[in-house]
């Protein structure tokens, strides 16, 4: 059977045909352009594949032309899609999103657990494609919310990772459930023998697909990443590129917002840049790739959907300026580079302990390492550079030396210059370079053990009210600050606030980084406690960013010793900080 090239060749409605293109599809991968004429046609398929190959876009365009929105069952639940995990049930809802921007009466809904079920349940009355986990859906089966019986076409998305978490049983009693002429798609990275029981029992005469896996190697790769603090992530940037100065390189963020924010800030600060995501028209679009796979543009800052349309062999360092959203995302960022064979560099930038989490959690599920680097410093850009220079000194000194050269240096002898400041002045005429302006990021997180023990006090304007405990505080500051855990005082916990002591010569570190921060999901405000407050602000209910300095509800400490003494015990009992 031969394979489209293109999506145009694969006879695609015209609307999705459409957001492919707005999506920056421009090639199928491998994976795509076996397993969607196959689905489109009917077979049940099995495919094995890893992530990064373009699976999910595989299932998903089939998948959303088999709805029949102009039929009686167009409410009905047409398409049921199993995954192992919450994350990839969204990543795949939010791609059929986007595959249908033009198509009405497709109608995804993920159902996970961790969700409230009545908003589920709701959703799930008009929906006709459902992407879920096998938990969940069994749920909602049990509840008889979800119905079967109008099923098309059933995919179980990386089916060895289910089968691993232990949803065997669910599985198969979901298929069981579904009508025997329905189509089954199954894909997986292994095919153990769990794997192929399935296969033997739930589908008929699957057609097996297997790509190439040296097309999604990251082998070649050297994967690092850094950790600086929050608010340096430009400066980072700025300093490795001063320091790797690559000929072609990529620089990844999440928004488009980033990307222009990033891109302008680059460019300002003397960098080669271009900006490339979906709100550029085509033609602008065209150029900056053009201008970028030719050479006259240094760096790419792109969005990863913008992104996917270009094929750069000669990318040399890929920068994720914001954590990937998901590990595909990842392979496809850093697939950039170590490309034909060659050897590639990539650094993700991490703000804090959770995105340093996500990061070695994205490597471990990639089966691949990750290594913390440091941040340059100036004295490490000026001594990389003057080793790139004294390398091209001496490939001069070991060839021919133009005679009009030996002739200008024995010209200033005559003037009773010496060799030494002759040759230093001629390579600073060579050379010269300006200053970076960028101070340098320490990496290393500070310890504030202070000998006399003094601590300041930070309010937040979080409490019980909103079931915040003190984890949930020492995390949200540990990850914003240069903290540790272990730098943190007592924590007192109220209905409406909390106080967290911290060490005296980083309080007002820690409010400034705290800017804009959540706790258990809600945006915060933090300031400077003080003990002694007036009357009339210990009454005051509302945490004031105005004109107010401090800020003490009336059940503030000083209140709180007013009550009983089994009042004040449980105070501190449901105060007192866990771990």
């Amino acid at each position: 059977m031969e394979f489209a090239n293109n999506f145009q060749e694969m006879g695609l409605d015209p609307k999705i045909q459409r957001a492919i293109e707005e999506m920056g599809f421009e090639q199928p991968t491998e994976i795509q352009s076996q397993a969607i004429p196959l689905i489109k046609q009917g077979f049940d398929v099995i495919g094995r594949s890893q992530t990064g190959t373009g699976k999910t876009m595989a299932f998903a365009i089939p998948a959303v032309e088999k709805i029949n929105i102009h039929h009686e069952e167009k409410n009905s639940v047409q398409v049921l899609i199993m995954c192992p995990t919450r994350e990839l049930a969204v990543q795949c809802s939010e791609e059929i999103k986007r595959l249908t921007k033009y198509s009405g009466g497709v109608k995804p809904v993920e159902v996970y657990g961790g969700a409230a079920m009545d908003r589920q349940i709701t959703r799930l009355k008009h929906a006709n494609i459902v992407i879920g986990t096998p938990g969940r859906i069994m749920d909602h089966m049990r509840r008889k919310t979800l119905k079967l019986d109008n099923i098309k076409l059933v995919v179980l998305d990386e089916a060895d990772e289910m089968l691993s978490m232990g949803f065997k049983e669910d599985m198969e009693t979901i298929l069981r459930e579904t009508p025997q002429d329905r189509q089954t798609v199954l894909f997986s990275a292994t095919m153990p023998p769990s794997i192929m029981a399935i296969t033997e029992e739930f589908q008929k005469n699957p057609q097996l697909i297997q790509i190439n896996k040296k097309q999604i190697t990251v082998d070649n790769i050297e994967q690092n990443y850094v950790d600086v603090p929050m608010g340096r992530k430009s400066d980072a940037l700025k300093l490795l590129l001063h320091y790797y100065k690559p000929s072609l390189a990529m620089v990844f963020c999440n928004t488009k917002k980033m990307v222009d924010e990033l891109s302008e800030d680059l460019i300002k600060s003397g960098f080669n840049a271009e900006a490339l995501h979906g709100d550029l028209k085509q033609s602008q679009r065209s150029t900056v790739m053009d201008k970028f796979r030719y050479g006259s543009t240094a760096i790419l800052v792109a969005t990863d959907v913008a992104a996917r349309g270009i094929d750069v062999n000669d990318v040399e360092i890929v920068f994720n300026y914001d954590i990937p959203q998901n590990n595909e995302y990842y392979v496809h960022r850093i697939g950039r580079t170590g490309r034909i064979g060659k050897k590639g560099t990539s650094i993700t930038i991490c703000s804090g302990r959770r995105q340093v989490i996500t990061m070695k959690e994205i490597a471990h599920a990639l089966k691949s390492t990750v290594n913390q680097i440091d941040v340059p410093t100036n004295a490490d850009i000026n001594s990389r550079l003057n080793e790139t220079n004294i390398q091209t000194v001496q490939e001069v000194l070991n060839g021919d030396i133009s005679q009009q050269y030996k002739d200008m240096v024995n010209a200033l002898l005559e003037k009773g210059y010496s060799l030494f400041d002759i040759a230093c002045a001629g390579l600073q005429i060579h050379f010269s370079q300006t200053e970076t302006n960028i101070s340098d990021i320490v990496t290393e997180r500070k310890q504030y053990k202070n000998s006399d023990n003094k601590f300041s006090k930070i309010i937040l304007d979080i409490g019980r009210a909103s079931r915040v405990a003190p984890n949930h505080l020492v995390a949200s500051i540990t990850e914003r600050s240069m903290l540790h855990g272990s730098d943190i005082g007592k924590i007192e916990i109220y209905d409406d606030y909390s106080i967290v002591a911290v060490p005296s010569a980083t309080a007002d570190e820690v409010i400034d980084m705290m800017y804009g921060a959540k706790v258990c999901g809600k945006p915060v405000k933090t300031r400077l406690f003080e003990e002694k407050l007036n009357r009339s602000e210990r009454r005051s209910k509302k945490f004031d960013d105005g004109k107010k300095k401090n800020f003490s509800p009336k059940n503030s400490p000083k209140h709180s010793n007013k009550k009983s003494p089994a009042s004040r015990k449980n105070i501190r009992r449901n105060s007192k900080r866990q771990g």
